[in-house]
């Protein structure tokens, strides 16, 4: 295999590693709900205290990769991410399980920040289109963590969902470790870490793009959480397995996702996620239809649109971000998993007051924000 082809696959590699274990819990929802005995905002917390450990660590994992090196964080986040995988299988009380989940999110940034800094490093030209095979990973790590801990849970046990979890990790850390070549671009900041990290802050261009990764997973999470409880009520009433056939929808994103970056390539960054978060809006809207295939449909355009922007923000960080982009990836990782964080957990007080009218209108109302907040700073 030419040494080109290896790079890209384990680009596509740590993207699925980087969302394998992360939202695997959501289908499980309900069942998991039933088998601690809490509520639905209760048990949201195996999402949103796991992607809240992402944010608080992504900085200071993308500090130790500007220190380091690229491949020297990425392969042992990997490796590392397997162990609390396994360990949740373990669980015998609710606050077992969600500390193992917690450990998960912590080492995960040194997946997902890392290499996205790595691609807007290693790649002279193309980036937008190795970011969406970057993307692509990601989105088949969420289908497959997704599905596999819906059908396994159905038919043995969660605890064995997450031990096969743990293998695929295993499994994917040796991939990433033959086939990812040594970063031949990157070069040690000018500037402390600390002087670096404020300096992006004051960026306004880069707090844009950060805010608008909030907005991106908030919106995702958001949806495909709240959609198990509503899609498991009347009148739909799915089981677990047929609530894990739902992220099917994720195989069509990641058919689309490739190209994406073509399009972020042609037509700007701006351009792009404004269409995106659009097209999420528009899919957003038809999950109120009383139609299985409708929701289905929505979701589908929803996803797209969440992979797409995705692609279009992570990317437009390297283009703004000349120096230091480790410490700036990992502040965007930050804010990243912030919001996702904040998508599992705030649509709850939402999800009791409306029901799911008042998550979707929420979900909305994050992406018109985002939209206004992209077109007003970003240049291109």
């Amino acid at each position: 295999m030419e040494a080109r082809r290896k790079r890209l696959l384990a680009v596509v590699f740590a993207g699925f590693c980087a969302f394998l274990d992360l939202y695997a819990p959501q289908p499980m929802l309900p069942l998991l709900a039933r088998v601690f005995h809490t509520s639905p905002a209760g048990i949201s917390l195996a999402v949103s205290l796991s992607t809240l450990a992402v944010a608080l660590a992504a900085p200071f994992v993308g500090i130790v990769a500007d220190r380091f090196g690229r491949k020297q964080v990425i392969v042992p986040a990997t490796i590392l991410v397997a162990i609390p995988t396994f360990l949740a299988a373990t669980s015998t009380t609710y606050g077992q399980f969600l500390f193992w989940r917690i450990l998960q999110g912590v080492f995960t940034p040194g997946i997902f920040a890392v290499t996205v800094a790595y691609i807007n490093e290693e790649w002279n030209d193309g980036v937008g289109a190795a970011m969406a095979a970057y993307v692509t990973g990601t989105v088949l790590g969420g289908f497959t963590g997704r599905m596999l801990s819906a059908v396994l849970s159905m038919y043995w046990s969660w605890q064995v969902a997450f031990i096969v979890l743990g293998v695929l990790n295993l499994g994917a850390a040796l991939a990433i470790r033959a086939w990812m070549p040594p970063g031949k671009r990157f070069v040690l900041p000018r500037r402390g870490n600390a002087e670096m990290i404020f300096r992006h802050l004051r960026n306004p261009r880069l707090l844009a793009t950060y805010t608008a990764g909030f907005c991106v997973l908030f919106t995702m999470v958001a949806i495909f959480t709240y959609v198990n409880f509503h899609l498991a009520a009347s009148p739909f009433r799915l089981n677990t397995a047929q609530l894990g056939l739902i992220f099917g929808v994720y195989l069509i994103g990641a058919a689309i996702t490739p190209s994406a970056g073509r399009w972020i390539d042609r037509f700007g960054h701006r351009t792009s996620i404004t269409a995106a978060l659009l097209l999420g809006i528009g899919g957003n809207l038809l999950t109120l239809a009383p139609s299985l295939a409708a929701v289905m449909v929505g979701l589908t355009l929803s996803c797209t649109g969440v992979f797409v922007a995705q692609s279009a923000a992570s990317s437009f960080v390297g283009k703004v971000a000349h120096e230091g982009k480790g410490a700036a990836i990992g502040l965007y990782g930050m804010f990243y998993y912030l919001g996702g964080s904040a998508g599992a957990a705030l649509p709850g007080a939402f999800w009791s007051a409306g029901g799911w009218l008042a998550c979707v209108l929420l979900i909305v109302a994050i992406q018109t924000v985002t939209i206004a907040i992209t077109r007003r700073y970003w240049d291109a």
